[in-house]
């Protein structure tokens, strides 16, 4: 068991059909205990796992799902192979009771192949179920998704939208870290990865202190939450997490939003763009860019342009829908060389 000294924030009290704006635009990771708890859902997993797998149930429509199938032997880890050529679980399409059916049957085994139905659309999959289970957002129309299985454990990992996950049956524990410790983590490689998102290599059960020395750094600044059925957990945009679930049977709804209008093109974009034109640089280049970069995007304020009379400030100016297409086609022209 890691070491790790700061609990997340808690809050009691809120309600999920009135989330507070201070809530669902802070900055630092908070645990929303009992959010959820009066969702019918929540109050089956209560009662067992049986209860809350025939609460599901009601709902599937035949559906397949995208799924992981992992051996005994990785201990619930989601993760590459021995030698990173692959992964070690098998992704598979079946439908969602099939995978109902397993949990159920390896329900009590503690060395238990690993069932992973992750990131889902719930409208989908489960129709009418956020009719009975679902939290109100008044200035965010969220993506809403569903994640199951049994004891997994979902290596440290980073999503750029703001974040509330739910945790609907089975208990999970999630260790939270700033954007800052992304050195500390020792991510993995950028366009090879489980669930296309790069992941810490540290496996959090069995931390390797020799190969990942700086590890010890990221737990100073890490935060953990132990969550039961009817918590729910906000997680801020680009905040490393790693999701351990504990129990045979976990269901975990979460919802997904940007801060940001529709137009705008993920970062994600920009640090590949980056890779190709400006990482390999000399380094004097590179550091008169990264001057550009300050000027232009980090510490911006309009002064900075003040001296541009505004009809011609024309990308510079405040980015709309329409600067935001004339942007994305220059950029295309430009690629598509």
């Amino acid at each position: 068991m890691l070491n790790i000294k700061e609990n997340v924030k808690e809050i009691r009290g809120i309600s999920p059909h009135e989330m507070p704006d201070e809530i669902l635009r802070s900055t630092q990771p908070l645990l929303l205990k009992g959010l959820v708890g009066d969702w019918p859902m929540v109050q089956a997993a209560k009662k067992s796992a049986r209860d809350a797998d025939l609460y599901l149930r009601q709902f599937n429509q035949d559906e397949t799902v995208g799924a992981f199938f992992g051996e005994p032997n990785a201990q619930g880890r989601v993760y590459y192979n021995e030698d990173l050529s692959g992964f070690n679980y098998q992704p598979v399409i079946v439908k969602l009771d099939e995978v109902l059916d397993k949990l159920q049957q390896h329900l009590a085994d503690q060395q238990a192949p690993a069932f992973y139905v992750g990131s889902t659309p719930v409208d989908k999959c489960l129709p009418g179920f956020r009719d009975e289970n679902d939290i109100e957002f008044d200035d965010f129309d969220p993506l809403v998704s569903i994640w199951i299985g049994n004891r997994t454990r979902i290596a440290a990992h980073f999503d750029v939208p703001d974040n509330v996950a739910c945790c609907a049956a089975g208990r999970r524990r999630f260790i939270l870290f700033p954007p800052s410790e992304i050195r500390n983590l020792y991510v993995g490689p950028l366009d090879f990865n489980p669930g296309g998102q790069s992941i810490s290599m540290v496996d959090f059960n069995q931390p390797d202190y020799e190969t990942f020395p700086r590890f010890r750094d990221a737990l100073q600044n890490a935060q953990v939450a132990e969550m039961e059925p009817g918590d729910a957990i906000f997680i801020p945009s680009m905040w490393w997490h790693h999701v351990e679930a504990l129990d045979g049977f976990n269901v975990l709804i979460n919802y997904w939003w940007r801060q940001s209008p529709s137009f705008m093109d993920s970062p994600a974009n920009v640090l590949e763009h980056a890779l190709l034109s400006l990482r390999d640089l000399p380094a004097e280049q590179r550091r008169a860019w990264h001057e550009v970069f300050k000027f232009y995007i980090f510490d911006y304020n309009e002064g900075a342009i003040e001296h541009i009379p505004e009809k011609r400030r024309g990308v510079l100016a405040p980015i709309d829908d329409s600067i935001a297409r004339r942007l994305r086609a220059k950029l295309l022209k430009r690629l598509n060389r």
